[in-house]
C-alpha cells in the first residue's frame, strides 16, 4: 500500500491495523465531516485485560442535532472517565515490559481536559506515530468525500470493532506478539495501539510492518 492516499475515522488509543495503515500510506486524512456514530473507535479503544478484552469508552455530550459531525463533538465529564481509564491502564499494563518507559507521555491526556473529541484523538495519534517513529503526511479532512481516484483508498468503515475478521482485505493481518496475559489469554489480535507499545516498545514498528507484508 505504499504510496497511497488513505482516508481513515478519528479514532481513540486506534488498534494496530490503523497504525500499521498509517505507516503503509504516504498520505493520510482523518475525518472530521463523517457523522459520529457511537460504539465505533472513535470514543472507544480495546486493551487487554486478566479477563480478556476491555473496552474503554470516552462519554460524550448529546447533540441537539439528529446528526453530529465528528469536528464537533464534545468530550463529557461524566463518569469520571478520566480518572477510571488510566486505572485501566496502570492495573492492566503496570507489569508490561515498557508502561514505565512510556507512562509519562501517555499520562498527561488523563490530566488535560479536552473539549473536543477529534482534537484530543489527533493530539494521542501524533504522539504514538513519533514513539514508533513512523511519519505520514497526515491532515484533517476539508470535507466529506464520497467518491476517490485510483491511488486514494477509503478505510473510515473498514476500520470497526465489529469487523475484525474483514481486515486482511485491507493487506492487513495480525503479527503475534508478546502480551502481558498471553499465557492466559493467548494472542489477543488488533487490541489499541498502546498494548503493542507497553509491550514491544521500540519493537513496535517491526510488528507493523509484519502486519502489512504478509
Amino acid at each position: 500500500m505504499m504510496g497511497k492516499i488513505i482516508y481513515l475515522t478519528s479514532a481513540y488509543w486506534a488498534p494496530v491495523a490503523y497504525y500499521a495503515q498509517l505507516m503503509a500510506c504516504e498520505r493520510a486524512y482523518i475525518e472530521r465531516y463523517d457523522n459520529y456514530v457511537k460504539q465505533t473507535y472513535r470514543n472507544r479503544c480495546v486493551i487487554a485485560a486478566a479477563d480478556g478484552p476491555l473496552a474503554l469508552t470516552i462519554p460524550t455530550e448529546k447533540s441537539e442535532a439528529l446528526k453530529c459531525p465528528m469536528k464537533d463533538v464534545r468530550i463529557s465529564d461524566h463518569g469520571n472517565w478520566r480518572h477510571m481509564h488510566w486505572n485501566a491502564l496502570v492495573s492492566n499494563y503496570r507489569n508490561s515490559p515498557f508502561f514505565e518507559y512510556y507512562a509519562d507521555d501517555f499520562r498527561v491526556f488523563y490530566e488535560k481536559k479536552y473539549s473536543f473529541l477529534w482534537d484530543f484523538n489527533q493530539e494521542i495519534c501524533h504522539l504514538v506515530c513519533e514513539l514508533i517513529d513512523i511519519h505520514p503526511q497526515m491532515e484533517g479532512t476539508a470535507e466529506y468525500r464520497t467518491s476517490f481516484i485510483e491511488n486514494e483508498l477509503d478505510l473510515r468503515e473498514w476500520i470497526h470493532p465489529k469487523r475484525i475478521s474483514s481486515l486482511q482485505n485491507i493487506g492487513f493481518t495480525a503479527e503475534p506478539y508478546y502480551q502481558v496475559f498471553k499465557d492466559k489469554l493467548g494472542f489477543l489480535p488488533n487490541l489499541s495501539i498502546a498494548d503493542l507499545l507497553f509491550n514491544m516498545g521500540p519493537e513496535s514498528l517491526l510488528v507493523l510492518q509484519k502486519c502489512v507484508q504478509k
